[in-house]
């Protein structure tokens, strides 16, 4: 069992501990694939482990313990792994709510396999009071990408292309269990440029979220145990202390939304990334900003915070 203590009440808390997964050792050789496959275009696998090193040196630079699960596995599941193509975008995977890890569940059936062994290495890592793997016995579709711990009491998901609200009805008890009394529920377009919540808003530090300026337009279903309210999502998100950015200057929805946050001060960032973002606001100038080259990377749909699942922000 690794020496992992999962603790995450936020997005923005230093990050301590991350879990990865290497790309794939297959090319995606043409547009033509690409499109069959949903990825935005071609991938070489060579530049991409190359892109992912890359990624990763520059969290343990920062601190960051990085922990690659495939490293991990045995047997059938490590011959059949790396043969997954979408197996870098962990952070669907599964959610650490407080110091509870609840699993995902795939929204594509492309995607199962990776689901079932990561979760079967984490039964494997926690105690089972940690790791509540009978929270998706009931789910549909339910990948973490659409998923945002705001504070130790607020969650904010999207029930979209790839999570269901029936997933999200099963799930809310153990999320209410887990220490945090309001769920925030969006439900964004179900297209493939806003296919998680993370492909269209993502929080920048302590008081401050980036978004997309359609999402000032929906309204947020609020989430207790008593019952439900509503409220617009710029309300909803100033009502527990962030300010929101609602920018038009996303040209490549990845690069631009899809970073990290390593601690309250400084943001793990796409090279492409739309510079015009970061000089929007007063809170972004003053961040520290790393930026790393995933575009290899990112050509298969996802980026930084797709390919990071963190377990230990403090």
């Amino acid at each position: 069992m690794l020496e992992i203590q999962p603790n995450c009440w936020s997005e923005h808390d230093e990050l301590k501990t991350v879990v990865v997964c290497s790309p794939t050792t297959l090319d995606v050789p043409d547009q033509r694939t690409a499109d069959y496959v949903g990825w935005e275009r071609p991938v070489q696998q060579e530049k991409a482990h190359e892109n992912h090193e890359a990624m990763i040196k520059a969290m343990e630079n920062e601190g960051v313990q990085v922990i690659d699960y495939s490293h991990y596995l045995k047997g059938e599941h490590a011959d059949l792994n790396p043969n997954l193509i979408n197996r870098v975008f962990v952070r669907d995977l599964a959610c650490v709510y407080g110091n509870t890890v609840i699993p995902g569940d795939a929204g594509a059936t492309m995607r199962a396999p990776e689901y079932l062994h990561s979760h079967e290495l984490f039964k494997e890592w926690f105690d089972e009071d940690v790791f509540q793997i009978t929270a998706n016995n009931e789910m549909k579709a339910l990948e973490n990408g659409d998923v945002f711990v705001l504070d130790n009491d607020t969650v904010f998901i999207n029930t979209g292309l790839r999570t269901s609200i029936e997933s999200l009805e099963a799930i809310q008890k153990w999320i209410f269990k887990a220490g945090f009394s309001e769920i925030g529920v969006i439900d964004l377009p179900r297209k493939g440029e806003t296919m998680h919540l993370d492909m269209n808003c993502n929080v920048a530090g302590p008081d401050l979220l980036v978004a997309k300026s359609y999402m000032r337009l929906f309204p947020v279903q609020i989430v207790t145990e008593k019952g439900y309210t509503y409220s617009m999502t710029g309300d909803f998100l100033q009502r527990h202390g962030f300010e929101v950015l609602w920018t038009d200057n996303v040209k490549h929805t990845v690069a631009d939304i899809n970073f990290l946050n390593l601690n309250p001060e400084t943001l793990l960032v796409s090279t492409k990334i739309n510079k015009k973002i970061l000089h929007e606001h007063p809170k972004l100038k003053n961040k520290k900003i790393i930026e790393v080259d995933v575009n290899e990377l990112e050509k298969g749909g996802g980026g930084i915070r797709c390919m990071t699942l963190p377990m230990e922000r403090r």
